[in-house]
Formats: C-alpha cells, structure tokens, sequence
C-alpha cells in the first residue's frame, strides 16, 4: 500500500494482527463491527465500551484508525431484527467514542447496499423503501447530528449483469457511450457510476438530508465470473478501475452535486481465493492472494516491477 501511495483503506473486522502491522504506516483506516455483533452491543453501553477499548483505544494513535463501520448492508438485508439493531448498536459505540474523547477522530457510520433503494433511475427518481424508513430517518438523523457521511456500497458490475441486454457495457464502464438524460433535471450522465451516486443524493433530499455526503464505501469490477455473470473479464475490470481511478484523480461533483468531490473505496485489494459463492465474489482484486497484481491499473505488485504508481486512491480490503 505505501509502495503504490494508497492512503486509505477499509477492512470488514478489526483483526488485531491487522491493525498491528498498520501501526506507524501514516495509512487511515476505517474498521469494522460486524453484523453479528450488532445485536449484543445495541442492548449494552459496556458491551461497546469494551469493543471500542479492545479495538480502536488500545491502537490509536500509532494505527491510524478514522472510522468506525457499524454493520454492513443491514438495511438492504432480510433481518429485520439487526434493522432495529442498528441506530441503536450506533448510538452505543459512537458514546463510547465520545466518553473516551475519540469521537472528534473516529468517524461512526454504516455502509448501505443498492438494496436499500425503491428507485435509482434515473437518478432523480432515488428515493429509498418505505418499508425502510422507520429505521432509515432516524439514522439519518443521528449522522447528521454526528456529521457522518452516507456511506453506499455501489457496482455498476451488479447492475450489469442483471440485465446486459438493456444496459450499454460501455456505459457501466466510463468508455464514450451516448450516456443518459434525466428529464426531471436535466443533467446528462456518461457513467453509469456517477448516476448511482445521484441516485444516492436524490433519495436522501426526498428523506429530508439533502446536504449530506455520499461516499462510495464499496465499487469494483471481477476479473472472472461465472459464464451467467456477463462482462466479468480482466479487460471491463481493468478499464473500470483504471478510468475511476482517472474520475476520481480528478476530484470533482457529480452532475447533480458538482461541488462535493466524489469519493471511493475500490473493493477489494486482493482476491479472495477462499470466498465461497459465484466465481466473480473470488475475483474482485487488484492484487491476487499471492501479492502480485490481478491485471495492470499502474500499481506495484510485491514483487519487483516497473510500474510507479503516482497517485493517491481508496483502496478497501477485505480480509
């Protein structure tokens, strides 16, 4: 990660190991609770103050440790009871932040899924499930007391394998495509990226939190697939992340919030040789298991190459 400049990152726990070897490295780090924790802590203040002291006091500052994950994509899931454990799980961990005078350092949040949504084209017409928000609102409410930013998980790769025939490959990733139009509001969408993060925005005004940022926690194309999952192949991965990459150097909005600078995390840094499910959940990497690159976007592979990497990109884990 030093090596090719990544300055960020996210991992899905809060492996000791892991937040050990990230000590001194200048490198932030966003960790993860994950879901089935979310219950026992949302019922008890000292369950989360002892998961806040184990995990985030016991490596700052030497780990660089920013955020705080609560869960992931639990709004979008099946279990409605870990959608009322949420706000509450949140609420727990971000006291026990803010009694250890770590809240002003450690960002709390809770990455969504596209599962979360009613709507999301075109993008003026997001807007999330009702069945939804009476556990979404008052969310939202807490982060923006909090000033967390809306964290999604967005792929373009999902949305075009599920329907290729009606979705231009070109559009899903950033190569010249005739684009969208978006009659309510008239804005003009090349990438199919940029419009899910609209879609974002939309459903969040339609709820009331039109000034909040909108994060991409999660995006990525699968080198590899099953031969179901169309446009899976190092070349549509390769051009996805190479041209995000490019988007995201280049520190702009999007065509309906042109003055927030769209941000990102690539899912994943490495392959996930033991992953189980369809072939493509193996093959989201920019590195493969062994260190070295899964297909050239710039980056140094660990073993000796000539390729430099010169900018400063997002990178998530999941290990």
């Amino acid at each position: 990660m030093k090596a090719n400049k990544i300055k960020n990152t996210r991992i899905y726990d809060a492996d000791h190991d892991v937040l050990k070897a990230f000590k001194g490295s200048g490198i932030e780090i966003i960790i993860g609770l994950p879901n089935g924790f979310l219950k026992d802590i949302s019922v008890s203040q000292d369950r989360a103050m002892d998961w806040v002291k184990q995990n985030v006091e016991a490596f700052v500052p030497g780990t660089r440790i920013r955020g705080i994950a609560v869960g992931n994509e639990v709004l979008g899931g099946g279990d409605p009871q870990l959608w009322e454990a949420l706000l509450p799980a949140v609420k727990n961990i971000h006291a026990a932040l803010d009694t250890l005078h770590l809240a002003d350092h450690v960002e709390v949040s809770s990455p969504h899924s596209a599962g979360v949504f009613a709507s999301s084209y075109p993008p003026s017409a997001g807007a999330f499930k009702e069945t939804l928000m009476p556990y979404m609102k008052p969310l939202l409410e807490f982060f923006s007391k909090i000033n967390s930013p809306f964290y999604i998980n967005t792929y373009p790769f999902l949305a075009y394998i599920s329907d290729p025939e009606h979705i231009d490959l070109n559009y899903a990733i950033f190569k010249k495509n005739k684009g969208i139009y978006d009659e309510t509001t008239k804005l003009h969408y090349d990438n199919m990226f940029e419009a899910q993060i609209d879609a974002t925005y939309a459903a969040l005004e339609k709820a009331g939190f039109g000034k909040m940022e909108v994060i991409a926690s999660e995006t990525g194309w699968a080198s590899r697939g099953d031969p179901n999952e169309v446009g899976a192949s190092v070349s549509n991965a390769r051009t996805y992340n190479k041209n995000l990459r490019k988007r995201l150097l280049k520190k702009k909005g999007t065509p309906y919030r042109p003055k927030k600078v769209v941000k990102a995390y690539v899912f994943a840094m490495f392959n996930e040789n033991l992953k189980p499910g369809p072939t493509s959940e193996r093959n989201f990497g920019l590195f493969k298991a062994d260190g070295s690159i899964a297909y050239d976007i710039g980056f140094t592979g660990l073993k000796p190459s000539s390729a430099i990497s010169l900018f400063s990109l997002k990178v998530c884990n999941k290990l």
